[in-house]
């Protein structure tokens, strides 16, 4: 009854209304459990432009010292919150129940070498924790989005960073400087094993105690930090103007010790080894939850911080949304992984205490069988790593799922790598395939913005970062999207699109469909080569079956398919393919096209 009760709500929630259908909107919304929704993630600079005064952030002279190029696709192009909230109806039709808002904090507006620069429009380069980047708008804004979302029924998670701020602490021996250990430079010596005496008595960053990083004192163990003129408050809160609250041991390799403990690409590296970072981070984002009400945090660059801070800040957050009424808070931690085992993404929901994390596991599993060739049983090895969340196959329920992002490209342009001589409908195919498996198998589906307008891409980050409204972006507007004839210099707000049109159908068939939002999965059939791929998902409460079967070939299939035995009819709910009724007791002909795909309620005898 919950369940249908939320799907009335978030389908057909009025954009206002009473008090009291407020409340009770909120109250639903709040009863959710992580898993019931499906995530649309934007970031707002590249989403909609209400409000062309703030464009420039409030700061004048030429783009880098505002960061606004709307012609560039590395700086500001002047989307705003107040854009973002103007089309809430649009992300609703989208069948959307939760938005993943990129960063909103103040940004350093332009950083890079000479020739190199790019600005702050993604909003990971933070200096201001507590506000937000006047190019994006104000804190009330932010407020007014928030609200304007609970009103329909939308949640809003926030996208958040501790792991770093702004690239603002400079070194005197290099720019891009390397990163030097521990071994090789510790602590307690200056400049290496052979220098000065420093830090006396600091027992390592292993002992994460107030009094022992009280003795590190001096942060020229590695390198030589210091603050620019003019950059010594730069940062906010002020506690982050401390030059020993950082690592200070150059650029990391991304692997090994500088994983955790180096600056990622010459953004300053926090200590968050340092009891005061701990607490001064718990402040900032307990602060968020108190004054906004947001309803979970996608957390940046999360394997790239020591277990520790994690252990205090997850239970922290949980805490405090609690306290703030919000239950059902959602949690999950970027863990880049492009391994199709999941164990070095699960590890941190056992030993970090993440809630979730992101399923780079599952994207890498459509991107070799629907973008690749790999057969079928790669989803076998995927679930069958679901044991390894802590929790279980329980908790992988709540993993966000995705086949695009932001960083990592859009699932069109993996495609078409894959499939250079494939044409645009075989292109359209494959990516509807890629689309129904994300929007029915276990996790959370997370749209990126532009694909249910048949973005393409050029490739990764500033590649796969294209303007909703109209670009002035060459090389985004030369691109040939899928669905359209339009490119991307023309605003894509409408609902012709196929790609929309399947993204809304199945969104909505999810939702309301207890059984593909919180359902245990089991395997029907896989291949090792490309094929069916065939997996049941069962009503929590019912146990009624729902089959989802899928054909990664080129060719059309009809198979029998085991079911439950009590099985006597079925139904479909999206694509095509199932039987009306079963073959025998236990067995479901399913019809397949070349890349088609069925999602089918299944009956008992009456």
């Amino acid at each position: 009854m919950l369940a249908a009760m939320s799907a009335a709500l978030l389908l057909g929630a009025p954009a206002a209304g009473s008090a009291q259908n407020v409340d009770a909107t909120l109250k639903a919304l709040r009863a959710r459990l992580p898993q019931d929704e499906v995530i649309y993630f934007a970031l707002p600079d590249r989403f909609d432009n209400a409000d062309p005064s703030n464009d420039r952030g409030g700061l004048t002279g030429d783009r880098l010292r505002t960061g606004y190029d709307p012609t560039s696709k590395g700086f500001y192009h002047g989307g705003d919150l107040t854009g973002l909230m103007r089309r809430l109806p649009y992300i609703q039709s989208l069948g959307a129940t939760a938005i993943w808002v990129g960063p909103v904090f103040r940004n350093k507006p332009v950083q890079g070498a000479p020739g190199q620069e790019s600005a702050g429009y993604h909003g990971y380069w933070i200096t201001d924790f507590n506000h937000v980047d006047p190019h994006l708008g104000t804190d009330a804004e932010f407020k007014a989005l928030v609200d304007a979302a609970h009103a329909r029924g939308i949640k809003v998670y926030m996208d958040i960073i501790v792991n770093h701020t702004a690239d603002v602490i400079q070194y005197r021996e290099c720019g891009a400087c390397t990163y030097r250990s521990r071994a090789d430079y510790p602590y307690q010596r200056r400049g290496g094993v052979n220098g000065p005496a420093i830090n006396a008595g600091f027992a390592g960053d292993d002992v994460q105690t107030a009094a022992n990083f009280a003795k590190l004192n001096d942060p020229t163990y590695a390198y030589t930090p210091f603050l620019a003129k003019g950059d010594e408050h730069a940062k906010s809160p002020d506690w982050l103007n401390d030059i020993r609250l950082y690592h200070n041991r150059g650029n990391t390799t991304f692997e090994n010790e500088s994983a955790t403990m180096g600056d990622f690409v010459g953004l300053d590296d926090l200590m968050t080894e340092n009891p005061r970072v701990v607490s001064g981070m718990i402040d900032i984002f307990g602060g968020w939850i108190d004054r906004f009400g947001v309803d979970g945090y996608r957390i940046d660059t999360a394997r790239h911080v020591n277990p520790e801070f994690w252990q205090a800040f997850v239970p922290a957050m949980l805490a405090r949304a609690h306290a703030k009424g919000i239950p059902n808070f959602h949690i999950f931690g970027e863990v880049s992984n492009t391994n199709l085992d999941p164990g070095p993404q699960a590890i941190h929901t056992r030993v970090d205490q993440f809630p979730a994390v992101l399923d780079f596991s599952f994207r890498e599993a459509v991107l070799l069988t629907v973008a690749g060739t790999r057969g079928t049983d790669a989803f076998e090895r995927l679930f069958r790593g679901d044991a390894l969340y802590e929790g279980g196959a329980d908790a992988a329920q709540q993993l966000p799922t995705f086949i695009s992002n932001h960083d990592n490209g859009r699932f069109a342009y993996y495609v078409r790598q894959a499939f250079p001589k494939a044409s645009d409908d075989e292109v359209m195919r494959r990516v509807m395939l890629g689309n129904a498996m994300l929007l029915s198998l276990r996790g959370v589906p997370t749209v990126y913005s532009g694909d249910e307008q048949g973005f393409t891409g050029d490739g990764n980050d500033q590649d796969a970062r294209e303007d909703m409204f109209a670009s002035k972006v060459a090389s985004y507007n030369d691109n040939r999207l899928l669905g359209t004839t339009t490119t991307t210099a023309t605003a894509h707000f409408g609902q012709d699109n196929p790609l929309f049109r399947q993204t809304a159908a199945l969104a909505r068939v999810r939702v309301a469909t207890p059984a593909l939002t919180r359902g245990r999965q089991r395997l029907r059939a896989r291949e090792e080569k490309p094929g069916l791929l065939a997996i049941s998902r069962f009503d929590p409460v019912t146990n009624a079956e729902v089959l989802l079967a899928f054909n990664t070939g080129a060719t059309p299939i009809e198979r029998l398919i085991e079911v439950e035995p009590g099985a006597a009819s079925a139904r479909v709910l999206a694509g095509s393919g199932c039987a009306a009724a079963v073959a025998a007791p236990g067995s479901l002909r399913v019809t397949l096209p070349a890349f088609g795909y069925a999602v089918c309620a299944l009956g008992g005898t009456k």
